[in-house]
């Protein structure tokens, strides 16, 4: 039932892509790990339930496996699988090169409001970014940090300009700046400009009030889709 497939974006989970002017890995703050786990096993705790439910929902929304497993660029140029409910339908890979001319947002990453390769039931969790949920996993595996740079594909880092590429100097996180200021509503550059701030900051009061502000942008669903 709790099956996974892999995105193809990326041949190999642990072969490192060739990226121009890889900064130096940042120091990760000391009360960041601690946070970070506290943070997660109380949300596993009471969240359980929740996921179940998703899991069955996505289980129950067409031919596919629950999660969906992609290949992801982390701090210091690392590749690792980042995991997400599935809400999209299987081939979703397969089309997206037919769809890229499509999208409504600005720069690099591809989004696109009508979406065709969504589910009903995905979009419905992405409304509510609940597809993000299992990324808590990547958290646990020390892989992603709860606030930080969103991590890109391959191919969009490979595209990156070099004031981009401080965004891989710190761990990718499953909220940050500009995910509480729009989402796919801010475009690349701006999003790259906070997320250098962001990177460039290292203060524990940042990441609460990221993480505050993060429950009202998901309850307002700006730039969700």
């Amino acid at each position: 039932m709790f099956a996974f497939t892999h995105s193809p974006a990326f041949p190999s989970a642990h072969a490192r892509p060739a990226l121009q002017s890889l900064p130096a890995p940042h120091p990760v703050p000391r009360w960041k790990r601690p946070l970070d786990l506290t943070l997660v096993i109380l949300g596993l705790l009471a969240i359980w339930p929740l996921l179940l439910a998703i899991a069955v929902a996505v289980r129950l929304s067409g031919p596919g496996p629950v999660f969906f497993v992609q290949t992801r660029i982390g701090r210091g140029g690392v590749p690792f699988g980042i995991i997400k409910f599935r809400s999209m339908h299987a081939d979703a890979e397969a089309r997206r090169a037919a769809l890229l001319a499509q999208s409504d947002r600005e720069g690099l990453c591809f989004k696109a409001r009508k979406d065709p390769r969504i589910t009903p039931v995905g979009r419905v969790l992405r409304r509510l970014s609940l597809d993000e949920l299992p990324q808590i996993f990547n958290v646990l595996r020390g892989e992603m940090s709860l606030v930080g740079p969103r991590p890109a594909l391959p191919e969009e880092v490979r595209a990156y300009p070099a004031s981009a590429m401080e965004r891989l100097a710190v761990l990718p996180g499953i909220t940050g700046l500009w995910q509480v200021s729009g989402r796919a509503e801010v475009g690349f550059d701006d999003m790259v400009r906070m997320d250098v701030a962001y990177a460039r900051d290292g203060r524990l009061s940042n990441d609460l009030s990221i993480l505050a502000r993060t429950a009202r942008a998901v309850l307002s669903g700006r730039g969700a889709y």
